[in-house]
């Protein structure tokens, strides 16, 4: 069972990586285009800024959960590596369990910012929904809560990024 959630968090974390790259390349793209418009064809078109806030949102929910299954977030474990191993797996216990409290906020209060902003609109995209620009947040608290019953059930995942000693010169 175990090797079966693993497999399918290792196949989760991939398409939340490609979801987040993807995101990260259009709006690499998006941005330039609005800035050529705007400055060398002095006509600046209206739709690349909300598009560029809406790929920063989608990945900004979704690539982050990608970056918390590596443990690829920003953290200071200074003091808790001062703790014996014992209390060092606690504190690890307790930091998962807050985590669930966080990504079960963003699961039940993301799902119904999506449901009151379903029936509105984007001015820029009359076709796009409010509620589905909203929707990386239920989906990347999903996808985070994932992860933590990852770390707590299963254990910490491997790095898929094999790591080559920096002190050596082959």
């Amino acid at each position: 069972m175990a090797a079966w959630y693993r497999r399918a968090m290792d196949a989760l974390y991939l398409a939340c990586v490609i979801v987040g790259t993807t995101a990260l390349v259009l709006i690499s793209a998006v941005i330039p285009y609005a800035v050529f418009t705007r400055y060398v064809l002095n006509s600046a078109a209206s739709w690349p800024e909300p598009l560029a806030v809406l790929l920063t949102i989608l990945l900004t929910f979704i690539g982050a959960a990608a970056g918390y299954r590596l443990n690829l977030h920003m953290n200071l474990s200074y003091f808790a590596d001062q703790l014996p191993a014992r209390w060092r797996r606690v504190l690890d216990v307790i930091v998962q369990l807050l985590m669930a409290l966080i990504a079960l906020f963003m699961i039940i209060w993301g799902e119904r910012l999506v449901e009151v902003t379903w029936s509105n609109t984007i001015a820029d995209f009359p076709f796009l929904s409010v509620g589905v620009t909203y929707l990386p947040i239920p989906v990347g608290g999903l996808c985070l809560l994932l992860f933590i019953i990852e770390r707590l059930a299963v254990g910490v995942p491997p790095d898929p990024i094999p790591h080559r000693d920096t002190a050596s010169f082959d």
